[in-house]
């Protein structure tokens, strides 16, 4: 394992035991974390924003599956787990928790600076979340009765 794959599975750990300090310390001063699902992008100390995801999955998990090293970019495939046991805080608005499980994929590439994350861009796949926990089947209902 190289040590760039090492930086980024201990930011993984870190993910998983909800430490947002911990997340923060993982990126270089400007570093920067873009959720391309949502078109949005975190500098500075709102890189641990992302964490919101732990208030809506308190259960977060990231199955990492595939992980591809070239020089300073780590590819990892993964899976995002998690019951919607809590308000899913998205720009558009807040979704209610559900209670439903998610299981869906995802894609991040990490560009790593001296041992830190310079970027972290992170390709969920937001329509399979949103059908896993029935986003997708309301609204497809509401326009179906418009």
């Amino acid at each position: 394992m190289t040590k760039n794959e090492q930086i980024v599975r201990r930011g993984y750990d870190i993910a998983e035991k909800q430490d947002a300090e911990g997340f923060i310390g993982t990126f270089t001063p400007d570093g920067e974390f873009t959720n391309e699902a949502l078109g949005v992008t975190y500098h500075g100390r709102d890189v641990a924003i992302p964490m919101i995801f732990a208030k809506a999955f308190p259960d977060m998990h990231r199955e990492l599956h595939n992980v591809y090293v070239d020089g300073d970019t780590v590819v990892v495939e993964l899976l995002l787990q998690g019951t919607h046991n809590g308000p899913l805080e998205l720009p558009m608005g807040t979704v209610p928790p559900t209670g439903k499980r998610m299981n869906a994929p995802c894609c991040d590439v990490f560009r790593l600076k001296d041992g830190k994350v310079r970027t972290f861009n992170c390709y969920p796949s937001a329509a399979v979340m949103l059908a896993q926990l029935g986003v997708l089947a309301n609204l497809q209902a509401s326009l179906q009765t418009e």
